[in-house]
C-alpha cells in the first residue's frame, strides 16, 4: 500500500489526537475553548503532521510515538493562521472554507485562542507519554519547535512579510522571507521524527534537512501560484489576496511560468536528497510531489 493510500488513515489519526488534547468546548472559559476547537478542527491539509508521520515511516519510528509532535506542530500552525488572519495582519475573512476565527468569534477571543494553542503545543511536547523518548531528545524537540516558531523562524518571517508589502523584492530576499515564514515549521516537522533517534547517522539527518528546506520553499511557491490561478471555493480562502495586499510573491518576482519551473526543480531536489534512505523514503517523496501539484 502506497503512502497516498494511507493518508486517510493518518488524517483520521491526527484528528483524534487533536480532539483528545484540546479542552472540551464547555470547559471554562467556554468561549475560548470553543474558539480553539473551531480553529483546529475546522479542516485543513494536515501537511505538517503528515510530514512527521512520513518521516517516521522512512526512519522506522512507530506512529504512536509521533502523535504528540504531530499534534503540537498542527497547533502551532493553526495559531499562526489565526493571528495571520487578524485585521492587524492580513485581515482575512475566510479560512478553510469558513469564517476566520476572529469573524466567527471576535478579535480578542481569536488572539487568546492563538496564544493558548501555542502554549498547548509545548505542553504536549513536554508531557505526552506516548513519545517514549529520552529527556534530552524531548528537550531537543521542544527547542526545535520553539526556534521554528519564533523571531528567527515563523514569527520573524511574518514580520518580514508585513514589512515587504508594497515593496519590490529580489528572489534572494523573497526566499529568505519564506525560509522563515513557511519553511521553518515544515523543516522542524520533518526533523522531529529524527530527533527521537539519537543514533541516526549525520548523513541521514542532513539529507532530511535538505529535503525539508526544498519542500518548504516549494510549498510556498505553490501557495503563491494558487493565489493567482486558484478559485476561492477550492482554496478555502480568498484568491488574489496577495495581490490585493500588494505583497511580493514568486509570480510577481519570477512570473508564473518560472514559478512553476522553480517549484518543480525544488521538488526534484527534495527527492534527490532522499537517496540515502532508498525505497523507505517513498512517503516523503510522495508528499513532495503532492506539495507541488495540490489544488488547495
Amino acid at each position: 500500500m502506497s503512502f497516498r493510500e494511507r493518508v486517510p488513515e493518518y488524517s483520521r489519526r491526527i484528528e483524534k489526537v487533536l480532539d483528545r488534547w484540546l479542552p472540551a468546548a464547555d470547559k471554562p472559559p467556554p468561549r475560548l475553548h470553543a474558539a480553539m476547537r473551531y480553529a483546529v478542527l475546522g479542516g485543513g491539509k494536515r501537511l505538517r503532521p503528515l510530514l512527521i508521520y512520513a518521516a517516521g515511516e522512512t526512519l522506522g519510528v512507530p506512529a504512536e510515538r509521533l502523535d504528540g509532535p504531530a499534534a503540537a506542530v498542527e497547533m502551532i500552525h493553526t495559531y499562526s493562521l489565526i493571528h495571520d488572519d487578524l485585521p492587524a495582519m492580513d485581515n482575512d475573512d475566510l479560512r478553510r472554507g469558513r469564517p476566520t476565527c476572529h469573524k466567527a468569534f471576535d478579535v480578542a477571543t481569536a488572539i487568546l485562542a492563538g496564544d493558548a494553542l501555542q502554549v498547548l503545543a509545548f505542553l504536549i511536547l513536554a508531557e505526552d507519554p506516548s513519545m517514549t523518548v529520552l529527556p534530552a531528545a524531548r528537550v531537543e524537540m521542544i527547542r526545535s519547535v520553539a526556534v521554528a516558531s519564533g523571531s528567527t523562524g515563523m514569527a520573524g518571517g511574518q514580520a518580514m512579510d508585513l514589512a515587504a508589502a508594497g515593496k519590490s523584492l529580489g528572489l534572494a530576499e523573497l526566499e529568505l522571507m519564506h525560509i522563515h515564514k513557511t519553511g521553518a515549521l515544515i523543516r522542524a516537522s520533518v526533523l522531529l521524527a529524527a530527533q527521537g533517534l539519537p543514533g541516526l547517522a549525520v548523513e541521514k539527518r542532513t539529507a532530511l534537512d535538505r529535503y525539508a528546506k526544498c519542500a518548504g520553499l516549494a510549498f510556498q511557491i505553490r501557495d503563491d501560484i494558487l493565489d493567482v490561478e486558484g478559485e476561492t471555493t477550492a482554496l478555502g480562502k480568498q484568491s488574489g489576496a496577495d495581490a490585493a495586499l500588494n505583497k511580493p510573491t514568486y509570480p510577481s518576482v519570477l512570473g508564473l511560468e518560472e514559478s512553476h519551473r522553480r517549484a518543480r526543480d525544488l521538488h526534484h531536489a527534495a527527492v534527490d536528497a532522499l537517496v540515502p534512505f532508498g525505497e523507505a523514503a517513498e512517503p516523503l517523496a510522495w508528499l513532495s510531489e503532492y506539495i507541488v501539484t495540490r489544488s488547495n
